[in-house]
C-alpha cells in the first residue's frame, strides 16, 4: 500500500510516514463517497430539475443555490474554536457527513410524498439542514487532512477522490441521457437516496482515521469575536487570498447562467439534465487529479491558471451567446459547462490546498472558518447577478464574470508560494 500511495502522490516511499498510506486510503474512499453524493444532489442541476418536475414555485427553485452555498459557509466561524480545541477533528467531519446523509434522505422522501409548494418548502428546508451540517465537515476537513497527510501529497489525495467520484456520477448522467423516462420524480428521488446512503457510509469510514495524539490547538485569545476575526486584519496574505477567492467564486456562480443560454426545446427535463451532468462530471474526471497534482507544486499558480481559463471561457461563451443568440441547445450548453467546470475544479483545488498549507496547525480551522464566512457573504451578494440577468440577459453577466475571474487571477499573483518543504 505504501508503494502505491507513493506513486499516486509522487512521493519517495522512504518519506511516507507509518500509517500515512492507510490514512490516505481512508481520505480517498470517504471523499469519493461524499463527492459522489454532492454531485448527485447538486442544487444547480439535479435539485432544480426535481423542483421543476414537482411544480414548486420559482422562488423556491431560485433559493436552492444560495441556501446550499451560504448555509455551508456562514456557520463555520461559530464552529472554528470547537474544532481547534478538539483532539479528534475526524469526529466533526463524520458527524457532519452523517447529518448530510439524513437530510438527503429527507429530500428524497419529500420528493415522493409531496408536490408543489409543499414539496419545495420541505426540500429547501432539508437542504438548509444539509448545508449547515456540511459546514462542520468543511471547517474540520483541512485540519484532519493536514494532520494525517504530509505537504505536497494532499492535493493528489483530494484530486484522486474527486476524479474517482466523477466517474460514477458520469455514469448516472449517461443513464439519464440515454434512458427516456415518463416520470422524472421517482428516478431522481432514488438517486438522492443513494447520495444519502453514501454520506452515512463515509461517516463511518472516516471515523477510522488515525490522527496524532497531540490534538487540541492552543487557545491564546480572550474568546471574543474580535480575536476570532483578528487574522483578516493582521495577515495580509489572508486578505489577498480571500479577495482572490471571492473574485474566483464566479466560477461557481456561472453554470446557471450558462444553462439559461440553452435554446433547447422539445425535450423533457431528464433529457436535458443528462448531458449537463455528463459534461460537468467528465470535466471533473479529466481535471480534478491533474489540478490536485499541480496544486501540490504551487497552489498559487493553480489559482492563476484556473482564473485565466475561467475568464477566457466566460468571455467566449458570453460573446457567442450575444452574436449567435444562444448556445445551440442542451448539448451546446453542456460543452460550455464542461469548459467552465474545468476552470472551477482548478479554483477549488488551488484555494483548498493553499489555505491548508498557508495556515499554522493551531489556527487552520479558524482561518478556514473566517475565509469561508466571508466568501459566504460574497456569494449571497452574488445573488444580485440573477437580478441583472433578468434585466440584461445572461450573456452580459457572463462577460462581467470574465472580467472578475481575470481580476481574481491577478490577485492570486500576490500570494506567497506555500508548498515548501
Amino acid at each position: 500500500m505504501q508503494d502505491v500511495f507513493a506513486k499516486l502522490t509522487g512521493a519517495d516511499p522512504d518519506d511516507v510516514r507509518p500509517g500515512e498510506a492507510r490514512n490516505g486510503l481512508i481520505h480517498v474512499v470517504s471523499l469519493t463517497l461524499t463527492k459522489t453524493a454532492d454531485a448527485l444532489i447538486d442544487p444547480k442541476l439535479v435539485l432544480s430539475w426535481l423542483l421543476t418536475a414537482l411544480g414548486a414555485p420559482g422562488a423556491m427553485i431560485g433559493a436552492l443555490v444560495p441556501v446550499r452555498e451560504a448555509g455551508a459557509l456562514l456557520p463555520q466561524l461559530a464552529l472554528a474554536r470547537r474544532v481547534e480545541a478538539s483532539p479528534r477533528r475526524r469526529r466533526f467531519w463524520a458527524a457532519g457527513s452523517a447529518a448530510q446523509g439524513i437530510a438527503a434522505l429527507g429530500i428524497a422522501a419529500a420528493a415522493l410524498a409531496f408536490t408543489g409548494a409543499l414539496a419545495g418548502g420541505a426540500i429547501v428546508a432539508c437542504l438548509a439542514v444539509l448545508a449547515v451540517a456540511r459546514s462542520a465537515s468543511s471547517v474540520s476537513y483541512k485540519d484532519a487532512l493536514a494532520r494525517t497527510i504530509e505537504k505536497r501529497r494532499r492535493g493528489a489525495v483530494t484530486g484522486l477522490a474527486a476524479s474517482v467520484a466523477s466517474v460514477s456520477v458520469f455514469g448516472v448522467g449517461l443513464w439519464l441521457a440515454l434512458g427516456p423516462f415518463e416520470v422524472a420524480v421517482a428516478p431522481l428521488a432514488a438517486i438522492i437516496a443513494v447520495a444519502g446512503a453514501a454520506f452515512l457510509i463515509a461517516a463511518g469510514i472516516f471515523m477510522t482515521l488515525r490522527e496524532p495524539e497531540d490534538g487540541a490547538g492552543a487557545e491564546d485569545d480572550d474568546g471574543s469575536l474580535a480575536a476570532l476575526v483578528e487574522p483578516i486584519l493582521s495577515d495580509a496574505q489572508l486578505r489577498t487570498f480571500v479577495a482572490s477567492r471571492a473574485a474566483l467564486a464566479v466560477t461557481a456562480l456561472a453554470p446557471p447562467f450558462i444553462v439559461m443560454l440553452s435554446a433547447a426545446s422539445g425535450r423533457t427535463a431528464l433529457d436535458q439534465l443528462g448531458p449537463l451532468v455528463m459534461a460537468s462530471t467528465a470535466a471533473s474526471v479529466l481535471a480534478s487529479y491533474v489540478w490536485g497534482r499541480l496544486s501540490d507544486r504551487s497552489s498559487r499558480q493553480t489559482l492563476m491558471v484556473a482564473g485565466v481559463l475561467g475568464a477566457v471561457v466566460f468571455a467566449v461563451v458570453g460573446g457567442l451567446a450575444l452574436t449567435q443568440g444562444g448556445l445551440g441547445g442542451a448539448w451546446g450548453a453542456a460543452a460550455a459547462i464542461f469548459a467552465a467546470q474545468i476552470a472551477y475544479e482548478g479554483v477549488r483545488a488551488g484555494r483548498k490546498l493553499h489555505l491548508t498549507d498557508m495556515a499554522e496547525d493551531a489556527f487552520r480551522a479558524r482561518y478556514t472558518a473566517l475565509s469561508n464566512t466571508l466568501i459566504g457573504l460574497a456569494l449571497l451578494a452574488g445573488g444580485l447577478f440573477g437580478v441583472a440577468a433578468d434585466r440584461f440577459g445572461p450573456a452580459p453577466v457572463l462577460l462581467v464574470f470574465a472580467v472578475i475571474a481575470a481580476l481574481g487571477a491577478l490577485l492570486a499573483r500576490g500570494l506567497d508560494e506555500v508548498q515548501t518543504d
